[in-house]
C-alpha cells in the first residue's frame, strides 16, 4: 500500500490548492474544469484507508476499507465500554441520530464504534455494551488488534499523542470523522454536536442533498430565535446527549434520555448539592453519596462524567434550567388557556377564538 498523509493533512492540501485554483482566471478560462469528484473514490480509496482486520460484535470478521467503508456515507468513532468520561455522551448523542436517522440507518447511512480497548472489549463485552443502550441494525460496534486499531486511528487523524502514557485512554481524541467513500467528502465533528446537524450532515450533505426535502417544511413558519445564553449553550453540547428538560417527563415522556429530565431540577434538589453534583460527578460518586449512587444505579449504570465546567458555567447552567422551567410552564398555561377555551365553545356551539397549539419554543 502505498502510504499517504493523514486525512487532516490532505485535506488542508486540497483545500489551499483549490484556493490557488481560484487566484488564476486565465487558467480557468483555458482549461476545462474537471467532473467533481471525478477521481474521489481513488483519492480516498484502498490506496489510503488501510484495510485493517476487524471483529464485530457479533464475531464476524471483516476489513475497514472492503466491508466497512467502500460505496458507503459513514460515521466512525472511537471509545471504550468502560470510559467514564465522554465516551457515554458520544453512545447518548449518536442514539439521538439513530432516533432521527430512522430506517435510512443500515441502508444509505452507517455508523461504526471501534474500541480502543481491545483487550477488555471483548465482542460479548460490545454485544452487552449495545444493549444496555439499545443500539439498533446499522450502527455496529467493533474491536480487534491493539496495534491495528492505532494504526487506523493514526490515518484517520484522530489519535491523540497523550494516550502513549500508560492510563491515558481517557484523553483519546474525540473527534468523529464522517464522510462518503465514493465521492471523497470527509470530516471531523464534534461529539458535542447538535444531532440535526449531524443528521443533515449524513444524511443529505454527504448524499448530494438527492433526498426530496420534508413536506410541509417553511421558514416563514419557524420560530422566532431567540438569544441562546452560556449556560443554555453549555447545556446543548454537554448535557442534552443525556438530559430533557420537560420534554422527558411532561410532554413526551418516551422522549427521555439516558439521564433524568431536569425539569424543576433547581427545586427538587438543594442548590449546593447541585453545584458540587454539576461540577464533580466523579468526586460525589467516589464519596457514595446516597441520592447519587441511587441515581446511577437507575439509569443504566451510566456515570455523570465530569465535564470540567468552571465555577461560572455551573451557576450559568442552572440558572439556565430555571429559565427552561420557566418557559415551559408559560407555554403549559398557555395551552391549557387554549384548550379550556376550545372546550367552553364547543359545549356553546361556537368555533373557539383561541386555537389549542403546542409550545412555540423548546426549553
Amino acid at each position: 500500500m502505498r502510504l499517504r498523509a493523514p486525512l487532516y493533512v490532505r485535506t488542508a492540501a486540497l483545500a489551499l490548492a483549490t484556493l490557488a485554483g481560484l487566484g488564476s482566471a486565465r487558467a480557468a478560462e483555458t482549461t476545462p474544469a474537471p467532473k467533481p469528484h471525478e477521481h474521489a473514490d481513488e483519492i480516498w480509496g484502498a490506496d489510503y484507508f488501510p484495510n485493517t482486520p476487524l471483529t464485530t460484535f457479533d464475531g464476524r470478521e471483516v476489513r475497514f476499507f472492503d466491508d466497512l467503508v467502500r460505496g458507503k456515507v459513514v460515521g466512525i468513532n472511537f471509545i471504550y465500554t468502560n470510559c467514564p468520561d465522554a465516551c457515554p455522551m458520544e453512545t447518548a448523542r449518536l442514539l439521538e441520530v439513530q432516533r432521527l436517522l430512522g430506517d435510512r440507518l443500515g441502508k444509505d447511512v452507517f455508523l461504526y464504534s471501534i474500541s480502543i480497548d481491545p483487550d477488555n472489549d471483548t465482542p460479548e463485552t460490545l454485544t452487552a455494551y449495545m444493549k444496555k443502550w439499545g443500539v439498533g441494525p446499522g450502527w455496529t460496534f467493533l474491536t480487534g488488534k491493539s496495534a491495528d486499531i492505532l494504526e487506523l486511528r493514526k490515518r484517520l487523524g484522530v489519535y491523540s499523542d497523550n494516550e502513549g502514557e500508560a492510563g491515558k485512554k481517557r484523553d483519546h481524541n474525540l473527534s468523529m470523522v464522517i464522510g462518503n467513500q465514493t465521492t471523497g467528502r470527509w470530516m471531523k465533528r464534534s461529539p458535542y454536536e447538535n444531532p440535526y446537524v449531524l443528521v443533515t450532515q449524513l444524511g443529505s450533505w454527504l448524499h448530494n442533498w438527492k433526498r426530496p426535502p420534508v413536506a410541509g417544511q417553511d421558514y416563514a413558519d419557524a420560530p422566532e430565535i431567540r438569544k441562546v445564553s452560556n449556560g443554555e449553550d453549555v447545556f446543548r453540547t454537554r448535557c442534552a446527549a443525556c438530559h430533557t428538560v420537560g420534554l422527558g417527563d411532561v410532554l413526551e415522556p418516551e422522549a427521555r434520555r439516558v439521564g433524568p429530565d431536569l425539569y424543576n431540577i433547581t427545586k427538587l434538589r438543594p442548590r449546593a448539592w447541585l453545584e458540587r453534583w454539576i461540577a464533580e460527578p466523579d468526586a460525589v460518586l467516589a464519596e457514595k453519596d446516597p441520592l447519587a449512587t441511587a441515581l446511577m444505579q437507575r439509569y443504566m449504570g451510566v456515570q455523570m462524567p465530569n465535564l470540567r465546567l468552571t465555577p461560572v458555567d455551573v451557576q450559568d447552567v442552572l440558572q439556565y434550567l430555571e429559565d427552561a422551567t420557566t418557559r415551559l410552564n408559560q407555554d403549559l398555561d398557555q395551552r391549557f388557556a387554549a384548550e379550556k377555551a376550545a372546550r367552553k365553545a364547543a359545549r356553546a356551539g361556537r368555533p373557539a377564538s383561541v386555537a389549542s397549539a403546542p409550545p412555540s419554543t423548546t426549553p
